[in-house]
């Protein structure tokens, strides 16, 4: 499935709908009680040439631990730069920057490879502009580098592409034997156009003409999870997709992590649960983000395939990809998927057993704001032990602690721990966690008050301890209480006070600032924990009532493009909607949001209540299920439940009395974000 926009479902309904109607009408025979899947006399494979019954099932011995390597659909989708020269280029990086040494071994191709149309014989045609050389020549190129090639097609009669690039529905034997004759390693195979033929008969039909070329291919089935592939595809395919496409935005990655994180028990060796691609590198998220998006999806044990192109990317796209602890968490031979133990309030923690007997612990932050997320050695399922060593994953240092796992983790972060009751615990320092009493929100030229804490986790003392709190030049942080500590013993703590000011004239927006801790072990072995910080620097609304579209919001989070002001949210571009319009009622003003969907506004405890008209807006037509939720300091104050298209705009009101910060919700309806289009309209903010 393409994450082209929302609508890129449409191409498949619209198919199997046709199919259907034909079928009604008798003008054909229903999709799944033929072998042909619409081709043509021509086109269809010989009798002969089909698998016969007794085909063994998927073989072994293949992706025993998820696949690595490259596609290029995230960073091309189907644009002249997808070619040979791309593809030869992505293999060269791959030695040139030790991503092979790492573990990435396949580099594979999505859609848009092959001409529109088959050749007399029905054989798949290399689009000779992109390949000049075929895909026999990449692919020899890219074995040359000891590396594998993937390949892309659907089990439907055309490709996801609005082109339509030939599928191989009815073709599945022919097909099959041109990917292996070419040196295919790994194919990726789609689900649009498919007629309405059952998904298991598709995709098992394929793996059996797999299986009778006699050369070993990765089989992954990009099914989207609509048919829920994990209770059946064990045996039919090496992984398997369990949603949507993802986008290169922090909503899309959430949405699809969560739908991932409760299907653990079906992962194992040769049977991955996909969540799709990574989108690291692309741009469309911070760093912090992209990390969390790496680790969570090594803690699922996701296949790891790189979706930008690795010839334009960063020292940190690098740093991130190719970090070979994390990378190692994925790749454990065990083959566990993390599996949840909490995730109260937007705080997670994921734990995942490791071959070693150790546990890999995820501790995430959903929030907008840093959050001290903990849990325990025995919670994560280690014995009991007088120690434990914790190892920072991507700090790459070892700490001790005395079985608590705990860590202020900034917004949209994530710690990611190895800890194991090895017995060599005593050889590094303590563990310290760096909290702060509150969220930064600061008024320009008025001092903040706010509260550091150093608290030692670890069994040994941490001694001559340290506290420093920087921001910004022009800020003025100061301490107002004792900022070191002699020593701590487990479990104890240093509280700071500090005077946080912002310079007078700063610009409304987020600022950035560290805390950071210095100490020693009673060995002597200095070490320092490092906790950055996000400030806002706000202005207090005005009295009276204001539109809400006409306020400076704090932060943003949607689904789809940006939130865009007094229009709908449109497509993908920024300025792109459309007058506001729920069930034909245009409204003047208001924000145009798409699922999962919050803004953030500071209200400095000065103001009373929030009032909108919401909906689903009509330039979905009947499309679109969502919930419109309003928050106040982090609890829920009013929702509306599921709203459909065909609901007219509904009022809603919360009382946000004393409240620094109001976030403005929309969610997806439980039915997933597919064209949720969603308006506040006429939003009011009563101080």
């Amino acid at each position: 499935m393409r994450h082209i926009s929302p609508l890129a479902t449409r191409r498949r309904v619209v198919g199997s709908l046709a199919a259907a109607l034909l079928c009604a009408a008798g003008l054909a025979a229903p999709a799944a009680a033929r072998d042909t899947g619409g081709a043509s006399a021509a086109e269809r494979p010989a009798a002969a040439e089909r698998p016969a019954a007794a085909e063994p099932k998927l073989p072994g011995n293949l992706a025993l631990t998820p696949p690595m390597g490259f596609n290029n659909w995230n960073s091309t989708h189907c644009r002249a730069e997808f070619d040979e020269a791309m593809v030869q280029g992505i293999a060269d990086v791959f030695v040139e920057k030790g991503l092979k040494d790492a573990g990435y071994q396949y580099v594979n191709l999505d859609d848009c490879w092959a001409l529109p149309e088959r050749d007399a014989n029905g054989k798949l045609v290399p689009d000779p502009k992109r390949f000049p050389n075929g895909i026999k020549g990449v692919a020899d190129y890219v074995h040359s580098k000891g590396l594998k090639l993937g390949i892309y097609t659907s089990a439907g009669t055309k490709t996801c592409s609005d082109i339509g690039f030939p599928g191989a529905l009815g073709h599945e034997v022919s097909d099959a034997r041109q990917f292996a004759d070419w040196g295919v390693d790994y194919l990726k195979y789609d689900n649009c156009n498919n007629q309405g033929v059952d998904a298991k008969k598709r995709y098992t039909a394929m793996r059996d003409a797999l299986k009778a070329t006699g050369r070993p291919i990765v089989y992954s089935l990009c099914e989207w999870g609509e048919n829920k592939p994990w209770e059946w595809a064990a045996d039919v395919g090496h992984l398997w997709r369990t949603t949507g496409d993802i986008s290169d935005n922090w909503s899309s990655m959430l949405s699809i992590m969560k739908q991932n994180l409760p299907l653990a028990p079906h992962a194992g060796p040769g049977r991955w649960n996909d969540p799709d691609m990574l989108e690291v590198g692309n741009g469309g998220m911070t760093d912090t983000e992209y990390r969390t998006h790496f680790s969570m999806w090594s803690i699922m044990a996701s296949p790891l395939l790189i979706g930008s192109d690795l010839r334009k990317a960063t020292p940190e796209t690098f740093e991130i990809i190719g970090n070979k602890e994390v990378i190692a968490v994925d790749q454990d031979p065990l083959g566990k998927q993390g599996e949840v133990l909490s995730s109260q309030d937007g705080r997670w923690v994921v734990a995942k057993e490791m071959k070693d007997g150790s546990r890999t612990v995820a501790l995430f932050n959903e929030t907008g704001t840093a959050q001290p997320i903990a849990t325990s050695a025995k919670a994560v399922g280690l014995p009991d032990a007088e120690g434990y060593t914790l190892r920072d994953l991507w700090q790459h240092k070892s700490y001790n602690t005395a079985g608590t796992i705990s860590a202020t983790v900034p917004a949209h972060g994530t710690v990611l721990l190895r800890v194991a009751a090895d017995g060599e615990w005593s050889k590094n320092p303590p563990a310290v966690e760096l909290g702060l009493s509150a969220d930064p929100l600061v008024e320009a030229g008025r001092p903040q008050k706010l509260t550091s804490k150093v608290t030692n986790l670890g069994r040994t003392s941490a001694q001559k301890v340290s506290a420093t709190f920087t921001g910004p030049s022009g800020w003025r942080i100061k301490a107002t209480s004792p900022s070191t500590a002699s020593s701590l013993r487990t479990g104890k703590s240093l509280s700071t006070s500090w005077s946080v000011t912002a310079p007078q004239g700063a610009a409304p927006g987020a600022y950035d600032l560290t805390l950071r801790t210095s100490y020693r072990s009673p060995a002597g072995t200095r070490a320092e924990s490092v906790l950055p910080l996000t400030a806002h620097v706000v202005v207090a609304p005005p009295a009276g009532n204001s539109a809400v579209s006409e306020l400076p919001w704090m932060s943003t989070v949607n689904g789809w493009g940006p939130v865009e002001k007094n229009t709908s949210n449109g497509e993908s571009a920024a300025g792109d909607g459309n007058p506001l319009t729920i069930g034909g009622v245009v409204y003047s003003k208001g924000l145009g949001v798409h699922a999962d969907s919050a803004v953030e506004y500071y209200t400095g405890g000065s103001c009373e209540q929030v009032t909108a008209q919401v909906g689903v807006d009509d330039e979905k037509g009947a499309k679109g299920t969502v919930t419109f939720e309003i928050w106040a300091d982090g609890k829920k104050a009013a929702s509306t439940g599921v709203l459909t298209n065909a609901d007219a705009a509904r009022g809603l009101s919360a009382d946000v009395t004393g409240a620094q910060v109001v976030r403005l919700v929309v969610t997806d309806g439980g039915d997933g974000r597919d064209s949720d289009h969603a308006d506040w309209a006429q939003p009011v903010l009563s101080c």
